[in-house]
């Protein structure tokens, strides 16, 4: 099994974190299932969309299949403007979900599509207020460096439609985020297949969120450890320096192609 570099640890405001590979809690069949495929992923931060929770309710309380050994990340899934995405962190912070918060404010009822706008209006507010925010963006760079001067503590944009399963569609534009901001980028939302975790890491991606891939796979449990590998995969290829890629249509041989069956002519 290949393990992440021991001094390569990932850290979000001052948090290390034992690995690179986050997961949602959305979509899963059964939630007794979680804390297994949780472990299963090695994962270090799980979101859960707050509407989920029902503290102080007899009906069943997805925070009570959490493991206590991650990172709990509550998600403002269901906002649709700043206003309402600052309520549910102040929300999720009295139940006692601590102060991490991932931003997710969506008006676009067709494509999922996050408001960048109204995403930055609540991490200014709840980056003053003391919460760990990284907010969940269309790919764009201008907005990447407007959230870095807010203090946010990374930012997350979407590789697909989000609970698309579409891959990395927005590859281009992730890659500039990763080049030009000093924050770490979690690619997130779209990632389908563990082989498209590992080009998020190859590319230098900080981490990788996925949800719908591992939930509705047939075997939940076996793809939290394909994606957990993929992601440490990918990384280490990163950490090694991809190779060089021959930039026309050629061939260079890996081992010498003279001198063993025949003598090299004169």
């Amino acid at each position: 099994m290949i393990k992440s570099n021991t001094n390569d640890n990932l850290q979000i405001n001052g948090k290390i974190l034992k690995s690179r590979f986050f997961i949602g809690t959305g979509k899963f069949s059964n939630n007794r299932n979680m804390p297994d495929v949780i472990h299963a992923a090695n994962a270090s931060v799980v979101t859960v969309a707050l509407r989920r929770a029902n503290q102080g309710s007899h009906e069943e309380n997805i925070l009570d299949y959490i493991p206590d050994d991650v990172i709990l990340m509550p998600n403002t899934s269901g906002a649709r403007t700043a206003d309402e995405a600052i309520r549910i962190a102040h929300l999720s912070k009295a139940m006692g979900c601590g102060s991490w918060i991932k931003i997710e404010v969506i008006s676009d009822n067709r494509y999922l599509l996050p408001d960048n706008m109204e995403t930055l209006k609540a991490s200014e507010t709840l980056v003053k207020e003391g919460f760990t925010v990284l907010p969940y963006i269309s790919p764009d760079l201008m907005t990447a460096k407007r959230l870095c001067d807010t203090g946010v503590a990374a930012v997350m944009p979407f590789a697909a439609p989000i609970g698309s399963n579409r891959g990395l569609r927005t590859k281009e534009l992730v890659q500039i985020l990763i080049d030009e901001i000093d924050l770490p980028v979690v690619v997130d939302a779209g990632i389908g297949k563990p082989s498209e975790a590992a080009e998020c890491m190859e590319m230098g991606a900080a981490a990788v969120l996925v949800n719908t891939a591992v939930a509705t796979a047939k075997d939940p449990l076996k793809m939290a450890q394909a994606f957990s590998k993929a992601v440490d995969a990918g990384r280490t290829a990163y950490l090694a320096g991809i190779g060089r890629v021959l930039g026309t249509i050629s061939a260079s041989a890996s081992s010498p192609l003279t001198g063993f069956l025949h003598k090299e002519e004169a």
